[in-house]
Parts: structure tokens; C-alpha cells; sequence
């Protein structure tokens, strides 16, 4: 990595994306028409020459995650072999969630199941097909395809972070493509990009959602809906960011997001016990199954001989809406997926959120639809129709404990909105900072205020829909830049598979036999649990005189090796531009097995010499053994290693 890396702010990022920030904000606010009219034109061009190219990039992203899901690179860890989660699977699935739909949900668990009902792509408006329709397309546009969009780009980052230690930022995916022009410019405009995207895309959500906690507050205060009221909300909102940004990730965004998922877990519950049960389940899986048998047809429909403009405002506008979100969530779904497979990776991102939000969807959606179809409370859809950021307390109106429920979803949204504008700051932090997470705490507040001072103007002025419409524009080049990185993923699993069956030669560690090893001394070895100092001993006095040993008859055959002690003991051989051999030795602390009955109360715990390859640690130990016994594994490792560069050629 260069030296350049090392420093914390990257300022060619953090200048630039400032600038650039702030020369569109002064745009949109000054011809708030003009910005809007301009950015228009671009979508609506992207929508009538471009749809074909959206349909086919989400179709092809959903396939590709899920054969990579089920195939045999499923087994591969985001980070050595031997890293484990750094967070909980409820805690991962809370942040995950939180960041990526939560607010969402809240806005259009409502609004959109009866918009699809009232206007159907095809169906008869109030009929039973046009309620399976909106359903249908409803889980369509909340479904799977758009998980799989938040899950390739995390996972395209996380693998190339933790696997091959490059810097946790979106330039770190087109590595395998131009190499070491990552830390020079290309790679500098690609964080750019990726810190303008994130700051308006949460910005404008930000402000759109204001406008609903207007709404809620004055349904249960009856504070009046206005520009100033939400103005004031989304100060308050950013100053509880700031808090939670300031305090980190593992304390403030994590614990937030796991309040959030109890508060909406409660939520959902009531409004299913209180509304109609029974029609609620069977709904649900009916849906489900409505929308996997018609998944593939959907995924490629276009319209294309019934000319509509539906697709465009519907499919289109969430194709481009979750592609422009995706460096956002898809770089904090990364950052707190190290340590977990690839296989459970993709089943955690895609399939048990989209469990729960087609729950969401069918609980809220299908209860407002039969307020309206079966109870005759028309008065709904009418309301959905004028306003949408009211639809969820009109609909709860018909529950009873209004207020109660009201007051549980107003706190809902205000903490998915706190959590989602202290994520944005992160993520466009670690942009601007080389992928560090440790970075000052003026650096992490400066991007949460940044945020809800571009949310605030532009909703001042009347900028905020231009935006909206830029940010779904920019989700094209981003298309772009996410299929070179695809291919450059797969260009990297396919070493990784060679590397996996470089492995499968005489796999099995065990050291070679010598006249003084015994069958006796092999179980003591075994049997055995040495402290630390001992394993230093070993290390120092038989690990280290075979290293050199086998260093030196490599370097008698012209081949570059390197010996150090920098966090346990490597041997690397060096080979030019194709992968080197590394080979570790660390003291690795364990506690003692219960069945070790002489134990003193000092020595709770022992040590392994375990042994860790350039991918990881391999979970065996090699204290005890003779020293031509570790020169001789050193050898099958160097061996296996060979054969994996033989079939990279």
C-alpha cells in the first residue's frame, strides 16, 4: 500500500467531494426550477434509451449473487481463514436493516401496497386481481433484487478489504483491473463519486422524511405541517446523529439500530393482532408464493408492447433509487460483515431481510388495502393520493390505541432516521479517510452536519426534488462502475478457487517422521498444554532455525525469501508480481479444557504455535515438533502454493 495511504484524511477526496457538494447546492438552491428541469431531462432520457440497460444490470446482479451464494465459493471468509463475525447475528441483522430499508418501510409500507391498488400496471382498478397486483409488484420492488444490489457491492468491498487488506472504499473493487492506479486518480474520482452520491441521497431522504414526522407530530400534537416546523425536525435529527456518530459504531449506531428492530418487531405485532390475523398469514404466504412464480417474468418485463409510463416511474425509479444508495449501504453493510462467509454473507443480506420486509409489506400494505376494498374507508386512499407522508397515521386511525401507535411509529422513524443520517456520516468519513475507521471526532461530526445543513437548504429553497432526481440519474454510471467490479470479484474467486484446490495436494498437516520421533513423544505433543513462554521457546529455538534453514537453501537457488518477527514469526518467499508465499508461526492463547485436572489457579489458559497462511490461520499447531518436521510442512505448504501459481497460468 503506499505511503500515502497511511495518512488519515485523504484530502484530494475530502476537498474535492466538498467542493463539488457544495457547488450543487448553491445550484439547486439558487434555480431550484432550472436544477429541477435539467435533471428531469437527464432521468427521463435514462428512462426511454436506458430502461433495457437498469432491467438487465439488476437481473444479472440478483443471478450473480445468488449463484455465488450456492456455489463452492460460498465457503470463502470476509478476512482470514480464521477471523470470526466482529458483531452478533442479531446486532449485524439490527444495522444491516437499519441502514438499508428501515426508513423506507415506515414511509411506503403504507402508501405504496394501495397506490399499486388504486392504479395497477394492468389490472382492473378495485378488483381481487388489481389487491394480488399491487402485493405482487409491491414485494417485487422490496424484494430480493434489491437486497442483492445492497449485498454485491458490500460484498465486493469486504472481500477485497478483509481478504486482500486493501482500503475499505469503493475504489478498492477495480484493484484486480487497474492494479495500483487505485491510490492515484481513477481511484480518487471513484470515492468522489461515491461521497457526492451518499451525501444527497441520505440528505434528501432526510428531507422527505421530515415532512413525516411533521405529519406525525401533528397528528398527535397538533403542531402545524410547515417548512419552519421541519426545518427545526431535521436540526434535532442531526444533532442526535452527531451525538451517535461522535460516540462510534459500536456503541451509537449499533445500539440504536437494535432499539429500532425491537420498536418495529413490536409494532408489526400490534398492528397484526389488531387487525385481521387470520387474512394477514395466509396473505403472506400467498404473496410469497404470487411473487417467486412470477419473478423471472417480472424481472424482465419492460412493457415493451404496451406502452405505459408506469415502469418508468415505478421499477425504473427503484432500479435507480437502491443502485444510487448502494455505495452507501452497501460500504456499512461491509464494514460490519467481517469475519462471516460468503454463504452466510448473501443468506444474512438477502434472504432474512427480505423475509421480514415482505412481512412489513403484507401486514401494513394488505390491512390498508382491506380498510379500503373490503371496509369501505375511502377516505384512505384519498388521502394517499394527495399526500403519501401521512398514509401510515391515517391508516393507524383505523386502530385502536391511535395515539399510542402513532407515538411508537413517530419514535420509530425519528431513531431510522438518526441511524441512517449517523451511518451516511460514517460511511462518507471512511471515504474521505482511506477506509480508516479511526478518524477524529471533527471528521465524523463535519459529514453528519454536512448532511442535515444540505438537507435543511435545499428543503428551504425548494431544491430537494432536483436532487432527488440527480441522485436516481447518477445510479447509470454507478451501473457501470459495479459490473467492472463484478468482473473484477470474479477474476479474484477464480484464484481463489485455484487456491482451494492447490490445497487439496496431501492436505493433512503432520510432521514427518524422524529416528528420534516416537509414537510416545507425538501424543505428548498432542496431549500437552504448554504456557506462553514455552511456545516462545519453541518458536525461537526450533521455528526460527528451520525458517532460516529454508531460507537459506531457497536463496542458494536465486529465489528472494524474508524472515521477520513483526507479530509472530514469517517466512516470505518473494515472487515478483505473482502472489507470494507466506507461511506464520504465532502463539495463539486458549483456556484450558475441562478435562486438564492439574492445572494451578495462574495457568487457566495454554498456547498453540499455530501456523497461518497468506489467507489465514489453518487451525492446526505444530508445538513439540522436531525441527526437520516443520522444515518438511514448510515444504508441502511451499508445494501447494506452487501448484496454485501453476494453475493461475
Amino acid at each position: 500500500m503506499p505511503s500515502s495511504v497511511e495518512s488519515k484524511l485523504n484530502k484530494k477526496v475530502f476537498v474535492s467531494a466538498s467542493s463539488i457538494i457544495i457547488a450543487l447546492v448553491l445550484y439547486a438552491a439558487a434555480l431550484p426550477n432550472q436544477a429541477k428541469n435539467l435533471f428531469t431531462v437527464i432521468q427521463g432520457s435514462i428512462i426511454e434509451n436506458g430502461s433495457w440497460f437498469y432491467v438487465l444490470t439488476v437481473a444479472f446482479i440478483f443471478f450473480f449473487v445468488t449463484f455465488l451464494g450456492l456455489s463452492k465459493y460460498g465457503e470463502i471468509r470476509l478476512g482470514p481463514d480464521h477471523a470470526t463475525p466482529d458483531y452478533s447475528l442479531l446486532s449485524w441483522l439490527s444495522m444491516l436493516f437499519a441502514a438499508g430499508m428501515g426508513i423506507g418501510l415506515m414511509f411506503f409500507g403504507v402508501a405504496e401496497p394501495l397506490m399499486h391498488y388504486l392504479s395497477p400496471p394492468t389490472a382492473e382498478t378495485g378488483t381481487i386481481e388489481a389487491v394480488k397486483e399491487a402485493m405482487k409488484m409491491t414485494f417485487f420492488h422490496w424484494g430480493l433484487h434489491a437486497w442483492a444490489i445492497y449485498a454485491i457491492v458490500a460484498l465486493v468491498l469486504a472481500y477485497f478489504s478483509y481478504r486482500h487488506n486493501l482500503p475499505l472504499t469503493l475504489r478498492s473493487a477495480l484493484y484486480p483491473l487497474i492494479g495500483e492506479k487505485i491510490y492515484k486518480w481513477p481511484g480518487h474520482l471513484v470515492d468522489i463519486f461515491a461521497v457526492v452520491s451518499t451525501v444527497f441521497g441520505v440528505a434528501t431522504s432526510l428531507g422527505l422524511g421530515a415532512s413525516q414526522v411533521n405529519s406525525g407530530f401533528g397528528y398527535l400534537f397538533g403542531i402545524d405541517v410547515s417548512t419552519t416546523n421541519q426545518i427545526i425536525i431535521m436540526c434535532c435529527i442531526t444533532a442526535l446523529a452527531a451525538a451517535s456518530v461522535a460516540t462510534g459504531l459500536d456503541k451509537g449506531v449499533k445500539r440504536l439500530s437494535e432499539v429500532n428492530m425491537i420498536l418495529a418487531i413490536g409494532l408489526l405485532v400490534l398492528i397484526f393482532i389488531l387487525g385481521p390475523t387470520i387474512f394477514l398469514l395466509t396473505a403472506y404466504l400467498q404473496n410469497i408464493g404470487d411473487y417467486l412464480a412470477d419473478i423471472i417474468h417480472n424481472t424482465f418485463n419492460l412493457f415493451a408492447y404496451k406502452k405505459t409510463s408506469w415502469i418508468g416511474g415505478w421499477t425504473i425509479f427503484y432500479w435507480g433509487w437502491w443502485l444510487a444508495w448502494a455505495p452507501f449501504v452497501g460500504l456499512f453493510i461491509a464494514r460490519i460483515s467481517r469475519g462471516r462467509t460468503i454463504r452466510e454473507f448473501i443468506i444474512g443480506v438477502m434472504l432474512i431481510p427480505t423475509a421480514f420486509t415482505l412481512l412489513w409489506m403484507t401486514i401494513f400494505g394488505n390491512s390498508a388495502i382491506d380498510l379500503v376494498y373490503n371496509q369501505g374507508v375511502v377516505a384512505l386512499g384519498d388521502m394517499i393520493s394527495k399526500d403519501s407522508s401521512v398514509a401510515l397515521f391515517v391508516f393507524l386511525e383505523n386502530f385502536p390505541f391511535t395515539a399510542v401507535l402513532s407515538s411508537f411509529s413517530v419514535l420509530m422513524i425519528v431513531i431510522f432516521f438518526v441511524t441512517s443520517c449517523d451511518s451516511g456520516a460514517m460511511v462518507v468519513d471512511m471515504l474521505c479517510s482511506h477506509g480508516s475507521n479511526q478518524t477524529p471526532l471533527w471528521q465524523r461530526v463535519y459529514w453528519a452536519v454536512a448532511i442535515g445543513l444540505v438537507a435543511a437548504i435545499l428543503l428551504l429553497v425548494g431544491g430537494l426534488s432536483a436532487l432527488q432526481t440527480m441522485t436516481i440519474a447518477s445510479a447509470l454510471p454507478f451501473a457501470i462502475v459495479l459490473l467492472l467490479a463484478i468482473v473484477g470479484l470474479i477474476k479474484a474467486l477464480r484464484v481463489e478457487g485455484f487456491k482451494q484446490e492447490s490445497q487439496l495436494i496431501d492436505a493433512v498437516p503432520y510432521p514427518s517422521s524422524e529416528s528420534n520421533d516416537s509414537w510416545q513423544l507425538r501424543l505428548k505433543n498432542i496431549v500437552d498444554f504448554p504456557n506462553k513462554s514455552n511456545v516462545n521457546k519453541f518458536i525461537s529455538q526450533t521455528v526460527k532455525p528451520a525458517f532460516d534453514s529454508v531460507a537459506k537453501e531457497l536463496e542458494s537457488n536465486q529465489i528472494n525469501v524474508v524472515v521477520s518477527e513483526d507479530d509472530g514469526l514469517h517466512l516470505i518467499v518473494e515472487h515478483g508480481e505473482q502472489q507470494d508465499f507466506v507461511y506464520k508461526v504465532l502463539a495463539r492463547k486458549y483456556s484450558q479444557p475441562d478435562f486438564v485436572t492439574e492445572v494451578d489457579d495462574d495457568e487457566q489458559s495454554y498456547y498453540r504455535a499455530e501456523v497461518h497462511l497468506g489467507e489465514g490461520g489453518q487451525d492446526y499447531d505444530i508445538m513439540g515438533w522436531s525441527k526437520t518436521a516443520v522444515i518438511n510442512n514448510i515444504i508441502d505448504q511451499y508445494h501447494k502454493h506452487l501448484h496454485f501459481l501453476h494453475l493461475l497460468r
